[in-house]
This record gives C-alpha cells, structure tokens and sequence, in this order.
C-alpha cells in the first residue's frame, strides 16, 4: 500500500537532544497518521505509564495523502495515553499543519520526556531547536501566535500549541493549530503542557513523498473538482446543520442529559449559525471549504464555528439558547485550550448540580476557572468521571470521556459504538448514528431502534474510520472519496484496508486491556439499551477477542510487524 514517507523523530525535552531513525517497516504496515501512531506507540509507551509522566509519549503522524493535491487530507494525528480516558487514544486536527509538518521531513515526531521550564520546540527540515520561553507562561493561544509570528516570522499554521489549560494539566485540555483547529478529545494538550512544551513548531521544505501513480492522480483530481463543485449542506450550515435531526429524533442532549430534545434548537440551527457566517473556512489544499468563520456585530464576538457537538455541550445540553453565548464559549475554549465537548458536558454537570441551566454568563465564568484551575474549576478540570460524586450528579462519561451529542437512547447503534469505542463516548470512531439518521436515502441506512446486525455493521464502520484516519482523510470526504476512490489512492487491494483498520482497533484495544480495561467498561453505559449484551458477544466474536472482550496479547505482538 501507499503509506507515509520520512522517518521517525525522537525528541527528548528533557535533556534537549534528537535523534532520527528509520521505521519502514512499520510505516508499510499501518500506512501513517493513526495506524502508525499506534503503533509506535504501543511499542514505547510502557504499559504501566502515568498520562502526567515523563515515560509517557505524544507521537505526531502524517498519512500518505498529506502531500497529495486533493481536498479532505489537510489533517494530522497525534497519539498518546489519555489523561482523561487513562488509555491509548489518538487525535486528528485540521488547519494547515500538516503540510508544515510534512515539510520537515519526517512521517512522525515523538516527544518523550519533560522539560523544567516552558519550552519551545522548533522542527525543520535541517535539525531540531530548543527554545525556553518563560514569557509564554500562561499565554491564550492567540498570544502564543503572536510570538511566534513577530519572533520567528512564522503564522499559526506552523504551530501546535496549548494554553494555560494544557499548562494547568486539565484532564481536557486540547493541542490548538491555526488558532482555531484541535487536536481535542481526550486532553492530549494536558500531556503537551506536562512536558512544559508551550508550543511546537514545524516548518521546512522538505518533499518525502510518496507520489501518486497516474490512476491515484486522476482520483485525486476528481476529487479535488467535485469538493469545489458540491452543493453539499455542509459548505453553508457545516455540522450545524444536524440539529434539527437530532432535535427531532430526540438524539439531543439537553439539560445535563436529562431531556433529548431541546425547546430552543431553532436558535443553534445550522440557518441560524449560517445568518452568523461572514466568511469561508477550510483547511490546506481542500476546496470543499465547510469551516464557518462568525461573528455577532453586537456582542462583538468572533470564532470559527460553533460546530455541532460545541452547540450541543454549550447549547441544549447547558439550558442556553444564545447563539452568541454559545460561539464566546466556543471562542474562550479555543483560546484557553480546551475540548469544547468534554468542557461543555463539564459545565452542564455544574449547572445540573446547581440549577443554573441557561446561565450563560456563569458558563463563560466556569470555562475561564476550569483552565486556570480556579476555585471550583479544579474540580471541574478533572472532569465529569472524577468529580460527578462529589457534584451529586450521575457519571454520563464512557471510559472517562464526556459524551459526543448523538443520543444513544434513541440511535441504539451509535450506542453500541459508544460502548465499544476504545477512545470512549466519542462519536466519531464507530459513527453509526451516520447510518441512523434519516439524512439522505441511501442503501446503507440502519434502523435507529434495534441492536439487530449492528455489531457486524460496527465493525466494518470502525476498520473504516481508521483506516481513514491512517489515511489521514476527513470524514467529510463521505460520498466523494468512495471506497473504490480511496483504494486507488492508496494502492490497496480489496480487504486490505479493512485489515488495516483491525489490525489499528486491535493494538488499541490490546493496550488498553494491559491497563485493566475489559468487558466491564463497555458494559458501563450511563443508560441501559435492550440487547447490549448479545451485540457484545457477537462484537467480540466477529474480532476474535475473547468473550471479555480483550484481545490476546501474543496476537498484538504479531500485528506489530503488519497482517498476522
């Protein structure tokens, strides 16, 4: 197959040396992005690692179709141990960095160690520089792009950095790009800032490859041409445009969970955030442009977005109706360093807490105070599996992690998905409510209500999703980058991804079982779904795993050299 060209970078911060070595044989197996992150890092991040120690690593990965000319690969991966979820998990970011990163050189970048003083870490093509930059302590994200730009001539887009939340360890906090772009779930900008690395830099001029064949050429022209031609929903309303769906299936989170449909959804419809849009979005080389810049002429307020997960945790699932509320949280997230999910859901659990839903100026206060870990907001930036006891109200997280919109009390699939994720309650790794939503006729729709032929369903939509994700392409590349398309690209045989893709969920699943995960964790929805069990067994039967739902561990040694 087609995969990631450059070798591996290991950067130690803590006695501030480099050193590259070559890693072809894994870059064959996993192709990049996630597959190869995993695999690096079940290789080198001991099993029994503290998220918050120096042992543990954040490795940064590129795909093969980050130096192809085509729209939806403008993403990167980086993957570590969670602080939040306590197990292996991976995150992609949009934005322009990517092409940056590819410039240097390399197909990944590890960090290892911790530095004693904030730090910045410069990569290029030409060697590694360290940087201590004290004057950055506390710095918003803006404030780290700032410096960058006036120091080093560099823009956003070189950058992965954190703010003060990454610094202040908050179980959420994101790794930021572009100002506006996160590698968010799962608080791997907690791990940055345990490291003392305020900010990453990347740039170069570097062109590894791999080059695209005649046939992956033509794909990739044709679907550059369709992203720019297409009318989809997504390039006015974005992800906004889910939800009056998940309003009227009841799939919307509202109140701390406690209600699934919202009274005011109208205003955080996607006409509503559109009417907000005063420009157009996109991330590098993608001409399919679904970012929504915004603003509010009378709060003043500017940001990129909401998205739809940020208008549910901010939104319907915290009692606020605003819009403009709801894009300020959106834009002090963004500036502070947090996932607007896990935060949201954090701050709706305090106003459930406190009978606060709709206070819009006490949920600006609560971001403000979880990132800097004031008052109340220490307890908050554990989040919700950690401070739910002591707020007195119910744990709705899944191996730690705050939920994704997408209720799965009424899209029984995207519950199984939820159960079986390795990352946790994240919507986005098996993504079944796609198929349960009445969006579009399509062959492949699944009935909402019923568990029935889900978990073979489930399997073959998570082997997908990261094989696209060692890709690395956007999940909005659904129904222009078609299997058949996405083959041609990668130079795949029929089944070989999908291998892939079991072979990634695998070593995740294989580490996570090394740290105590099992059966019992996917068994802990916060809400009980009729035939849960028997989609389990059927799940774990059709990946070979055992009926408690780990993976034998000779099995994982033999997937880390590729197919068993």
């Amino acid at each position: 197959m087609r995969h990631a060209h450059g070798p591996l970078l290991t950067i130690d911060v803590e006695s501030r040396e480099s050193h590259v070595e070559r890693i072809d044989a894994a870059r064959e197996a996993f192709l990049g992005g996630r597959g190869l992150g995993t695999r690096l890092a079940y290789e080198r991040i001991p099993f029994d690692a503290d998220p918050f120690g120096p042992e543990n690593r954040l490795v940064f990965t590129a795909g093969p179709l980050q130096t192809a000319t085509t729209s939806f690969a403008g993403r990167l991966s980086c993957t570590g141990l969670s602080p939040l979820t306590d197990g292996l998990l991976s995150s992609n970011a949009g934005g322009f960095l990517s092409g940056n990163f590819v410039g240097t050189g390399h197909s990944a970048v590890e960090l290892r160690g911790a530095s004693d003083g904030p730090l910045a870490v410069h990569v290029r093509d030409d060697g590694v520089a360290f940087e201590s930059v004290p004057e950055l302590a506390g710095e918003p994200v803006s404030g780290v792009s700032e410096w960058a730009r006036e120091r080093h001539g560099l823009d956003a887009d070189h950058l992965a950095c954190v703010g003060p939340a990454g610094e202040n360890r908050v179980r959420f906090a994101a790794i930021m790009t572009s100002d506006h772009r996160a590698f968010a779930r799962g608080g791997l900008g907690a791990v940055l800032g345990s490291k003392g690395v305020k900010v990453l830099t990347f740039d170069g001029d570097a062109t590894p490859g791999p080059n695209l064949d005649a046939a992956a050429s033509d794909v990739a022209s044709a679907v550059h041409r369709e992203a720019a031609e297409s009318d989809h929903i997504m390039k006015s309303q974005g992800t906004p445009s889910l939800t009056g769906f998940a309003n009227e299936m009841e799939a919307l989170p509202t109140r701390y969970f406690s209600e699934r449909s919202f009274e005011g959804a109208d205003a955080l419809s996607g006409e509503a955030v559109a009417e907000k849009k005063d420009g157009r979005g996109t991330c590098s080389r993608c001409a399919f442009a679904c970012k929504l810049p915004t603003s509010d002429e009378a709060t003043g307020v500017e940001t990129e977005g909401p998205e739809f997960e940020t208008l549910m945790a901010f939104g319907s699932n915290a009692g606020v109706d605003d819009l403009p509320a709801v894009m300020h949280a959106n834009d002090r997230c963004d500036e502070l360093g947090l996932d607007t999910i896990s935060c949201g859901d954090v701050v709706s659990a305090y106003l459930a807490a406190e009978g606060g839903f709709g206070d819009a100026e006490l949920v600006h206060d609560l971001i403000e105070r979880i990132a800097h870990r004031e008052g109340v907001g220490d307890l908050l930036a554990e989040g919700i599996a950690r401070c739910h006891d002591e707020l007195g109200v119910p744990d709705w997280t899944m191996k730690g992690m705050e939920f994704a919109a997408h209720d799965g009390r009424a899209l029984s699939g995207q519950a199984l998905a939820f159960a079986t994720s390795n990352r946790g309650a994240d919507h986005l790794y098996g993504g079944m409510y796609v198929y349960e939503y009445p969006l579009v006729d399509r062959e492949d729709a699944l009935s909402p209500d019923t568990l029935d032929g889900k978990a073979a369903a489930l399997v073959e939509s998570e082997n997908h999703n990261a094989a696209l994700d060692s890709a690395i392409a956007c999940r909005f590349s659904r129904g222009t980058l078609t299997d058949d398309r996405l083959r041609t690209l990668l130079d795949a045989e029929p089944g070989e991804l999908d291998a892939l893709g079991a072979r990634i969920v695998d070593l995740e699943r294989g580490f996570n079982n090394r740290r105590g995960r099992d059966r019992r964790d996917d068994e802990a929805l916060p809400y009980g779904v009729d035939g849960l069990s028997g989609a389990l067994d059927a799940y774990y039967e059709r990946r070979g795993w055992r009926d408690d739902g780990t993976v034998p561990q000779k099995r994982c040694v033999r997937l880390l050299d590729g197919p068993a």
